[in-house]
């Protein structure tokens, strides 16, 4: 039988499906806890240089590309996207082309609409063209794809931009503009995650206008809104004593933004980072003692299959020196992934002490058994 290019893929995607299922799901976050090894480290004082540093860097082990949209439709109901690609190294040998390249390709797409949560996963390997990041340079645009789900720029850097892409019989098309300037979290893009100097590089650009439409079937749905673009890149992403993390971003009414994540630590003493964006664009780093982070409900969420897990779905938010807090509770729970990598991805609402609405954003919980 004579197998097409694009059916070629596919089973190349299938297959590597398998071997993240084997390599990531059985252990979930021990492959984050790899030593890192033989590949390129993380270490203060590089200066992150744009575009380049829109491509990938597969000296690294892992890296990725990271958009959340919180969109409202005609009816001013709450819609969320994610769109995320992952780039990974089986090994820090030398990079090769075609069947022999070591590099892998992940990537996950998921819409919470005001009907459900909805998401898709695709596997591709690298060197064959099936799946990646081509250069960026001050002469080429943006091209990241995996299949036919597509981020396309218009000039040198990332934005603007249409991004393109699937989850079941819902097709997504958005049009992504840069409304402000880079943020390079951490000191200049160097951002810690423990104690023992564990480190990643790590910028967002939280200042995305989106507008688009969801097409599935004879239904078109225009949604327009605000998006949020995380990259960060590293050869370790755990620590041997850390369990998972707790990520928020957040778009404020008042105009400013924050982003501020928790690596939970075996012994309590959690890893805290952010970053805190004012209106201007103007960022400063927010360290472990600028910030109080808290549950204050824990709920059982299906995660597929009939099973559930209990997660930390309410929060507490503070801010020390600008003495400012917040509650953080999801649009509704069930915003699981049942991915080859589980983990909760969705929509948040953001209230001030007094129960006031008081923004929108985007939470993530990865590591609870």
């Amino acid at each position: 039988m004579l197998l097409t290019g694009r059916l070629i893929g596919r089973l190349a995607g299938f297959m590597l499906g398998c071997l993240f299922t084997l390599v990531l799901q059985a252990q979930e976050m021990d492959a984050l806890r790899d030593s890192g090894i033989g590949y390129a480290q993380v270490t203060p004082g590089k200066i992150l240089t744009f575009p380049r540093d829109h491509g990938a860097h597969p000296d690294y082990r892992i890296e990725w590309w990271y958009l959340t949209a919180n969109l409202s439709d005609s009816d001013g109901r709450n819609w969320g996207l994610q769109w995320t690609l992952f780039r990974q190294s089986l090994s820090p040998a030398p990079i090769e082309t075609g069947w022999s390249s070591n590099q892998v390709w992940m990537a996950h797409a998921a819409i919470t609409t005001p009907e459900g949560h909805f998401y898709e996963q695709r596997f591709a390997r690298g060197g064959i063209g099936q799946a990646g990041v081509e250069n960026v340079s001050d002469s080429s645009p943006f091209n990241a794809w995996i299949d036919d789900w597509q981020w396309r720029s218009n000039g040198a850097g990332m934005f603007p931009a249409k991004l393109s892409f699937s989850v079941g019989d819902r097709d997504v098309i958005l049009l992504l503009e840069a409304t402000g300037e880079l943020v390079q979290n951490g000191i200049n893009g160097y951002s810690q995650k423990s104690e023992q100097g564990l480190a990643s590089y790590y910028y967002s650009q939280p200042h995305i206008r989106v507008r688009g439409f969801v097409n599935q079937g004879l239904n078109k749905t225009y949604l327009k809104g605000q998006g949020w673009l995380d990259r960060e890149w590293s050869s370790q992403s755990l620590a041997d004593n850390q369990m998972g993390w707790d990520w928020f971003s957040l778009h404020l009414n008042d105009g400013y933004k924050l982003m501020v994540y928790q690596i939970r630590q075996e012994d309590g003493k959690h890893w805290l980072s952010g970053s805190w964006i004012s209106p201007n664009g103007k960022s400063r780093h927010l360290g472990r003692g600028a910030i109080n982070l808290s549950f204050t409900d824990i709920r059982k969420v299906a995660t597929g299959d009939d099973k559930s897990r209990k997660l930390p779905m309410e929060w507490q938010l503070e801010l020390v020196e600008q003495k400012r807090s917040w509650r953080i509770k999801p649009l509704y729970d069930e915003q699981w992934l049942d991915t080859q990598v589980p983990y909760w991805e969705g929509v948040v609402l953001v209230e001030d002490e007094s129960g006031k609405p008081s923004g929108i954003g985007y939470m993530e919980l990865t590591g609870y058994e």
